[in-house]
């Protein structure tokens, strides 16, 4: 069964016992009592926040789009799930060129990319008559720049971030994700109903464009900006010396299972993302768009924080820890899943969705810090394997809600399609997951 992350003795910036990790930029550690520290650490839960905001524009939109151009429920779901399709191809190399070059550098790089690309959409939409084309090549586009997020995040924390501190901190960033959510929900659906669906996408792309801009200028200096060479011809070619044995860490069972509950929560999270405003919006016509599209996220963000603590202190009492996050994180949010499927009272579906939502961040301090645990010296490769799993059942999962939608006309169909996920990705982690390292044998020694 799955085993409590335990605390150890290690020093913070530990690969192998008694061998440093490599950090491009060591000033960086985040340490709780470093000033700069928790300067990026607000940065980096903006940085998901915005990210966020970004993603989740379409899924805002999605009704005005389908009205705008004409599009039926098999239509919006190929859109909604292109993104996946995309997201899914960068989070390997994403994660693996971060514990390469540093996480930081690849987060900026990518937010650049997909800032300028939010503010251009509508712009583009004005010069095509094949929307429904260039939307899903705007999607796809989309998901392969925000891939390397998670990954980079993953490998920027693993490296830099006590083990006894990581559940709190990666909960605590992790908060951007309902705040992204909860900031376009509330603002993006005012825009949507005062200036149309084309105000969402100005508003979410100049603001990651401002927060890139800001950390650049005033969290790295000059040279920091510059990706030394030598760093960034290792990351892209992998040698004897630095090669990962794939062959022996996927012997562990530990490893499938994380991943396997990592693609699971990952893929049902999505499906969620991708459809609750469109629920809302034809279970509940006569519902305002900024209390469904607020509510649930703004609920997540203190369970987030809540569970990061409880799970950091489980830690230091050397109990066990992500077991219990899971358990609540991807069981007790399917019940309520289900329950949002059954319901036709607007109060109560709002409660169902928030619970849903707000519980499922108790994974953050379980399934999704477990591969830190497991082999904190490729964590953000590993988290891209995963991420990437977790992408192609999401391509899978947000299509076929919307099959079961068009062909159904029931949405309980989609309610019991993420329960049913999310049930398979916790059983195997329950069984085989623990959080011992699997990387320190001496199998491992030219990790």
């Amino acid at each position: 069964g799955a085993a409590g992350r335990r605390r150890t003795k290690s020093s913070p910036c530990t690969d192998l016992p008694g061998r440093p990790f490599h950090l491009p930029f060591p000033h960086l550690l985040l340490h709780p009592c470093r000033p700069e520290s928790r300067v990026w650490k607000v940065m980096l839960l903006l940085g998901t926040c915005l990210l966020y905001c970004a993603r989740v524009t379409v899924p805002i939109c999605a009704v005005a789009l389908s009205t705008r151009f004409d599009w039926d429920k098999k239509q919006s779901g190929i859109v909604l799930s292109s993104f996946f399709w995309g997201y899914c191809l960068t989070q390997i190399i994403g994660g693996h060129i971060s514990d390469q070059i540093g996480g930081e550098k690849v987060l900026l790089l990518s937010a650049s990319a997909w800032g300028f690309l939010t503010v251009l959409t509508p712009l583009l939409t004005h010069i095509t008559s094949a929307h429904l084309v260039f939307m899903t090549s705007s999607r796809f586009l989309m998901g392969l720049l925000q891939g390397v997020y998670f990954p980079s995040l993953a490998s920027l924390l693993s490296q830099k971030v006590r083990e006894n501190e990581r559940a709190f901190t990666y909960s605590t960033v992790g908060t951007g994700s309902q705040c992204g959510t909860l900031v376009i929900g509330g603002a993006g659906s005012l825009l949507l109903d005062w200036y149309g669906w084309e105000s969402v996408f100005y508003f979410s792309g100049l603001l990651t464009l401002l927060w890139v801009y800001c950390t650049c200028k005033y969290l790295l200096n000059e040279k920091e900006l510059i990706i030394p060479i030598e760093y960034l011809m290792r990351s892209l070619s992998i040698s004897k010396q630095t090669k990962v044995p794939w062959k022996q860490l996927f012997k562990k069972a530990p490893i499938w299972a994380v991943i396997i509950a990592q693609l699971s929560t990952a893929s049902t999270f999505f499906t969620l993302l991708s459809w609750l405003p469109t629920f809302f919006k034809e279970t509940f016509p006569e519902s305002k768009g900024w209390v469904f599209n607020v509510v649930p996220w703004l609920v997540a963000i203190p369970t987030s924080l809540f569970s990061g603590f409880l799970s950091d202190h489980l830690i230091n009492q050397g109990k066990s820890s992500f077991g219990f996050s899971s358990v609540i994180g991807s069981g007790v949010s399917s019940v309520f899943a289900l329950c949002l499927g059954q319901t036709s009272s607007f109060c109560k579906a709002i409660v169902f969705a928030s619970a849903s939502v707000g519980l499922q961040t108790f994974n953050h301090s379980g399934i999704s810090v477990n591969v830190q645990d497991l082999a904190p010296s490729c964590a953000g490769l590993l988290f891209g394997v995963g991420n990437t799993g977790g992408a192609l059942l999401g391509v899978i999962c947000v299509y076929l809600a919307g099959y079961l939608i068009e062909t159904t006309g029931s949405w309980i169909s989609v309610f019991n399609l993420v329960a049913a996920v999310n049930s398979i990705g916790l059983c195997a982690f329950l069984v085989f997951g623990e959080a011992q390292r699997v990387d320190t044998d001496s199998a491992y020694v030219d990790l």
